[in-house]
Order: C-alpha cells, then sequence, then structure tokens
C-alpha cells in the first residue's frame, strides 16, 4: 500500500512523471514533485489534487542541470520532511543535434540524466532509510541498446552525438540501479529497493523538443508511441506494488522483468561508472 507514504517524482510537471505523481496521489501517497519550471509546477500541483481528491501534494523547485540545485533541494527536503518512502528519478532530457554543457561544466544530457539522480539519491538516501520500505525507481529506456560508453570521454568533449549521450545516459541508469543495488545489501540496507524501468516510446514533450533530425525520427516513430498513460504504468507499478518488493537491481518493461542485454553492462563497468559519478559530484556515495 502506498497510502500515506512520502513520495519524491522528479519531471513531474509533464509526460510520465505527471501521470506517475498522479496516481500516486489517488492512490493515498504524500507526493513532492520536483520541477524546474515554477508556474507549471503550481498548475500541475492544482490538477493533480483536482483529481486525485488528495491535498497531499506539494512542490520543490530545481533545474536538474545545476549540481548546486540538486544539494539545494535535497537540502531542503530533508529540512522539511521525516522520511522518503519512494524515489522516482524520473526527470530526463535529449537534446538536439549541438551540444550544450551544464553550469558545471558537464555535457547536458551526461548532467541531467546522470549525475543528477545519482547526486539526489546520494543527498536523500539516510531519509530513505528511515522508511520502513523505501524504494527507488528509475527511468531508464530501451535507447541503453545505442548506448558507446567511453570512460576516457564520458563527457564527450571529443565525440558528441545526441543520440549517442541519451544512450549512454540510459545504460548509466541501469548500471547504477545495479550498483546501488548491490552496494546497499552489502552494507545491510536490505530493506531498501530499487528497479530500472522502460516506459516504452512515449509521445511525450521529448518530440517537441528535439531538434533538427531527431525531430524527423520522432515522427517517423510517432504511429508506434504510446501514450503517457501507459508509459507510467511500470514506474507506478514498481512504486506502489506490494509484490514488487522482491526484485532488486533489476530492469523492468510492461511491469515485467527485461534481460539487458548490452557488452558493457557488467559489474566491473558499473562499480566504476559509481566512482567515476562520485568524482564527477564530489559526494561520496556508499
Amino acid at each position: 500500500m502506498i497510502e500515506n507514504k512520502i513520495c519524491l517524482v522528479t519531471g513531474a510537471t509533464s509526460g510520465i512523471g505527471e501521470v506517475t505523481a498522479r496516481e500516486l496521489a489517488r492512490q493515498g501517497a504524500h507526493v513532492v514533485l520536483l520541477a524546474r519550471n515554477e508556474a507549471k509546477a503550481a498548475q500541475v500541483q492544482q490538477e493533480i489534487k483536482r483529481i486525485s481528491g488528495n491535498d497531499k501534494v506539494d512542490v520543490l523547485l530545481a533545474d536538474l542541470s545545476s549540481l548546486e540545485q540538486v544539494r539545494q533541494v535535497a537540502a531542503t527536503f530533508n529540512s522539511s520532511y521525516p522520511r522518503l518512502d519512494v524515489l522516482v528519478n524520473n526527470a530526463g532530457l535529449l537534446l538536439g543535434s549541438e551540444r550544450q554543457v551544464s553550469a558545471d561544466g558537464y555535457e547536458q544530457t551526461l548532467a541531467v540524466n546522470h549525475l543528477a539522480p545519482f547526486l539526489l539519491t546520494s543527498l536523500l538516501f539516510p531519509k530513505l532509510l528511515q522508511s520502513r520500505e523505501p524504494r527507488i525507481v528509475n527511468v531508464a529506456s530501451e535507447a541503453y541498446r545505442a548506448a558507446k560508453p567511453d570512460f576516457n570521454d564520458i563527457n564527450m568533449d571529443q565525440r558528441y552525438s545526441a543520440v549517442r549521450a541519451y544512450s549512454n545516459s540510459k545504460l548509466y541508469n541501469i548500471l547504477f540501479t545495479r550498483e546501488l543495488a548491490r552496494r546497499a545489501q552489502e552494507q545491510g540496507h536490505t530493506h531498501l529497493v530499487t528497479n530500472a524501468v522502460h516506459p516504452g516510446v512515449v509521445a511525450s514533450n521529448f518530440s517537441v523538443s528535439a531538434g533538427g533530425w531527431l525531430h524527423f525520427v520522432f515522427k517517423l516513430l510517432s504511429p508506434f508511441s504510446i501514450s503517457s498513460e501507459k508509459g507510467a504504468q511500470t514506474s507506478i507499478y514498481l512504486a506502489s506494488e506490494p509484490a514488487a518488493d522482491k526484485y532488486n537491481g533489476q530492469y523492468f518493461a510492461k511491469k515485467k522483468l527485461k534481460p539487458v542485454k548490452h557488452a558493457f553492462a557488467t559489474p566491473e563497468n558499473a562499480a566504476r561508472l559509481w566512482e567515476v559519478s562520485e568524482k564527477l559530484v564530489g559526494e561520496k556515495f556508499l
């Protein structure tokens, strides 16, 4: 049961993040929306309250491309709430053909899709451990199959491709999930479970914001895409279904386990990614 549990959902003002937040609120959870745009967040907050009949819907604001803002919003959460029962790392972006850099000097896709959830999870981890049944859901994607990671060029200073940057970040989400599960178990946090999810090819704001030839690709894919309502179902399942607590460090699609098929997806690379991520965000985690 998710009723009265405190759930933080990032990227909660549109697409599957909004649907996930709304449905958790409908089930009686105390939902915290983490968003970047204040006006949009206020609008979605009121909409979720109206549809769910649940007034326990809060808003926290942060631009997740900034590590400083991730730290600030984590500090605000930690001083405002007694615990965190469910963390849904849903926020993500897919950029156009031009490489963009975050305030910290990191390639923007890496910053938002991987470094932000890594740091946020790290800073909220003590609050997660205060929960009796903590869960972390990381939204990944089947796009991981096209990943070609290179630890020597993780910031893609030398060779940039928008699709590769996105695909790499989604593989990192899966490896982060695996390594987090392993380290938490190893340190005796056996009550915590974390899983990654492929939501499907969702007709979302990605297709609107993608520029150039990526916009054309999304138009080609649009007949095969699913709604945000359907895309959110596996995230909701992993966040709220009691039976889902028997899975840990796994990858799901359509509420079912899905094997990860990528030569880079080894325990050694997951451990190395963790260490590299700690250095990039400047935070020791587990």
